[in-house]
């Protein structure tokens, strides 16, 4: 099948958002859209969606070869196939037909990802002897870098193309394409490939590694294979440990890792072919896989070095675990995981997550942090000191935090336990028990001191709430003033 309407229309409106000045000279294409033609076949009159493919190597020039129907030196392209699945694999397709490159010799950037470049409507003249009435092409082309250092040598297709040349940016062809490469130039569109995908190799400290089992669905990448949690750069990330943040928070809330540091690059390949550099960073968490709410594949699970060999992973995953398992040694023996055992619990009982959080009143105030917009919970939003809790004790587990977090010393045995909030996200989500403790007393000043979760401690009065303020933590706060102990937040019926 062919790309779809709505893959089309998406990839168009996408296109759009960055120049919507130009929606007025794109009329024919989205018309084509709402037409009863395939909108990418090249029967579809009066116009029809072809691709092109911008090659950029580390010069800064731009692959054109001359078109013999046409004489015209063009940017490798063509008509969509009915076996395209994307608009951006039938680009990596034609060239690799015109000019005789394979996919992996090329990447994405980083300023455009998988979105076009550019969009030109071209007028062509009619050809009597194929049977084609003038019509329209709607243009869309797609950047890539050449991962090489040199342009490897080409192989053009004789029959329908000749001449290959690099061109300067400000010598390529067409005016719509060289005014967008001159700008994008002073954002960095340099021909130099760079990671434009993050994943998180995660341990626990004891020598296990957490893994993903992606689905086994068409079009996934790497389908049915343990690999890394992560996921492609979006153009609103702004940088590659936000992109990070951002996946784990959409494919695994509850999932939080600590003191997230770039480790390695690991060399991928897309579904398309192309190569994909993607920036490991390396972070510590030591929680419960069954208390993740897992919106994306098939399950997570640690696993020990010494199980690799016998795992389907990703290629290279096992190599650079190993290398960061021997440059990290465990610090402690693996723990020993508490589930329920037959017989223990009725069928059906739901495991919740314990979530506990620090209620600091001092003068008629109480402390909240504001969240690191990068954080994979509750990013931009004032919340208590919270944390959840590892095998400990309930309070044991909110005073190491409170010094973990801010610096503040509370012995375990001060912690009164003044409200519980029993909530759920939405229907299918883990259920969670939020305990709300106040220190009879405490040490210390509140400092910033895991910066990547949290960017300041501020006091505000209890009456006057700042927003946006965690939903649970603002329901616990009103509790508490009103002698309340118990609060339940997001259960319908």
């Amino acid at each position: 099948m062919p790309p779809s309407r709505s893959h089309i229309r998406a990839t168009i409106e996408t296109y759009l958002s960055r120049h919507a000045e130009e929606r007025d000279s794109l009329a024919g294409l989205l018309a084509s859209l709402d037409g009863a033609a395939e909108p990418s076949s090249r029967s579809a009159l009066p116009g029809h969606v072809t691709c092109s493919a911008v090659v950029i190597d580390r010069d800064r020039r731009v692959l054109h070869i001359g078109h013999r129907m046409t004489g015209l030196l063009l940017c490798p392209g063509g008509h969509v196939d009915e076996d395209d699945r994307t608009l951006l694999a039938a680009a990596v397709r034609e060239v690799c037909e015109e000019a005789g490159l394979r996919p992996g010799d090329l990447c994405l950037t980083a300023q455009f990802l998988g979105e076009p470049i550019d969009v030109e409507v071209h007028d062509i003249d009619a050809n009597p002897a194929k049977g084609e009435a003038a019509h329209q092409h709607f243009d869309v082309r797609f950047a890539f870098y050449l991962t090489a250092e040199q342009p490897p040598a080409l192989a053009l297709q004789a029959k329908e193309v000749f001449g290959a040349q690099w061109l300067p940016y400000a010598d390529v062809r067409s005016p719509t394409l060289r005014a967008k490469l001159l700008a994008a130039e002073q954002h960095g569109l340099d021909g130099r490939p760079e990671p434009v995908s993050a994943s998180a190799l995660i341990h626990d400290g004891a020598g296990r590694y957490l893994l993903h089992l992606r689905d086994d669905r068409e079009g996934i990448w790497e389908p049915w294979v343990l690999g890394l949690v992560g996921g492609k750069r979006s153009r609103d990330d702004a940088s590659l440990e936000a992109t990070l943040r951002r996946e784990l928070a959409e494919e695994t809330p509850g999932l939080d890792p600590t003191g997230l540091m770039p480790f390695a690059v690991q060399e991928a390949t897309s579904v398309d072919g192309l190569a994909v550099p993607i920036s490991v960073y390396a972070g510590h968490w030591s929680g419960d896989v069954e208390t993740v709410d897992l919106c994306d594949g098939v399950l997570l699970k640690w696993f020990t070095v010494d199980t690799l060999d016998r795992l389907r992973l990703s290629p290279g995953l096992g190599d650079l675990i190993r290398r960061h398992a021997a440059e990290h040694p465990a610090a402690e023996e693996p723990p020993k995981t508490a589930r329920p055992l037959p017989g223990e619990a009725p069928s059906g009982t739901v495991l919740h997550v314990v979530g506990v959080h620090l209620h600091l009143e001092h003068d008629g105030k109480v402390l909240l942090g504001l969240r690191h917009p990068d954080s994979a919970y509750a990013g931009k939003t004032w919340h208590a000191l919270a944390g959840h809790l590892e095998a400990e004790a309930a309070t044991a587990g909110l005073a190491r935090e409170a010094f973990e977090e801010a610096g503040l010393v509370i012995d375990p045995a001060d912690l009164e336990l003044v409200h519980t909030v029993h909530t759920v996200e939405r229907p299918g989500a883990r259920p969670r028990i939020q305990l709300f403790f106040r220190p009879r007393h405490w040490e210390g000043v509140p400092e910033v001191r895991e910066p990547d979760r949290c960017l300041a401690w501020k006091w505000f009065s209890v009456k006057d709430l700042p927003e946006p303020i965690v939903p649970y933590t603002r329901v616990a706060i009103e509790g508490i003033r009103a002698s309340r102990s118990y609060s339940e937040l997001g259960w319908s019926g």
